[in-house]
């Protein structure tokens, strides 16, 4: 018996999905391939999975590219869980989890928050025998929290063997570079699906790479599960002009650098601002701060949005004081500054 059959649901074990011969990846310098004709499409993304699986140093068949990843959240729903299972997670984390997993009649655990993070042992102790996922958003959106590695390390190493651990990276970049500077260790995921673990990592195109409007991301995760998990997607999902621009944003590598040091910088300067006006400030691993302004953050988000300001109250995710603010360019982060000040009733006149 396989490793992952009587964990899949029926429909992942009895579809035998559409699955074409990938176009070669060269062509023979002569004889009858010498020149390919494409009469047939590509829907296996196989040159981006074939870069992305050099690049992270897997076998292309643990790579799979979806229209965002939180298509392959859905994916992954789809295939493990049925009204019969659960899946687990952190209040105050990813809406998508909700939504992923009751559109399949599963049950979504949530468990409290811990020092505006996750509580890794509450979640341990919500895993039952009907748990199949388990959800951890590192960083954690909307909080923008960090588990470093030897946190991640000490959880996988508790979590069941029938519970598949998704590790969300959506902003591996920028954790990375806030790890860096302040001396902590971000998990090597990869390592955790390199050793054979129930682990499947996601990646996306979105943020730091600004690719957000193509929607195309990716996972990486056990073969056999990628392999279930691709019998359940839509044919044709991913646009040939997301790929390409995936392509070469893999290169771009000037493009994350600059990215990156400019959010970490700008996050000071708006952690700095809103802490000067009396709010909390989350101490971000991510492209956003998350800020408790101590009343109604409705009511505050809503006075911002007259003043041409669009942040994101957290109230439908457990956090009624609580604000989103992307980090946005020097002067978007100084005309938000600017509005929130002026809304406490301590603006600075421009000299």
């Amino acid at each position: 018996m396989s490793r992952f059959f009587d964990l899949v649901s029926r429909p992942a074990r009895e579809m035998g999905g559409y699955t074409p011969k990938a176009p070669p990846a060269r062509q023979a310098a002569n004889g009858p391939q010498a020149r390919l004709i494409r009469l047939a499409p590509d829907d296996d993304c196989g040159a981006l999975r074939r870069k992305l699986a050099a690049q992270h140093g897997l076998p292309t068949e643990q790579v799979m590219v979806t229209a965002g990843s939180t298509a392959l959240l859905s994916l992954l729903c789809q295939t493990l869980l049925t009204p019969a299972h659960n899946a687990v997670t952190s209040q105050c984390s990813f809406v998508v989890y909700a939504l992923a997993v009751h559109a399949v009649g599963a049950r979504l655990i949530e468990t409290p928050l811990l020092n505006d993070g996750f509580d890794s042992q509450a979640m341990l102790d919500a895993m039952d025998d009907n748990t199949r996922l388990v959800f951890l958003a590192n960083p954690n959106n909307p909080t923008g929290t960090m588990l470093d590695a030897s946190a991640v390390d000490k959880f996988l190493a508790r979590v069941p063997g029938h519970v598949v651990v998704v590790l969300d990276e959506a902003y591996h970049e920028f954790a990375l570079h806030f790890a860096s500077l302040r001396g902590t260790a971000y998990p090597n995921s990869l390592d955790y699906v390199r050793q054979g673990a129930s682990v499947v990592v996601l990646r996306t195109f979105s943020k730091a790479h600004g690719l957000a409007g193509l929607r195309i991301g990716y996972g990486v995760g056990p073969e056999e599960l990628m392999t279930y998990c691709a019998r359940m997607r839509n044919t044709f999902s991913v646009a040939s002009v997301a790929e390409a621009a995936a392509l070469a944003a893999l290169d771009d590598h000037e493009h994350i650098e600059r990215v990156v040091a400019s959010n970490a910088g700008q996050a000071s300067v708006l952690a700095d601002g809103l802490s000067s006006l009396g709010y909390r400030v989350v101490p971000t691993s991510a492209n956003f701060i998350c800020c408790d302004v101590g009343e109604d953050a409705g009511g505050i988000a809503e006075r911002l949005l007259n003043e041409g300001v669009s942040v994101r109250p957290l109230r439908v995710w457990g956090a009624p004081s609580c604000l989103r603010v992307s980090i946005g360019s020097p002067e978007q982060n100084r005309f938000f500054l600017s509005a929130a000040r002026k809304m406490a009733g301590r603006e600075v006149p421009d000299r």
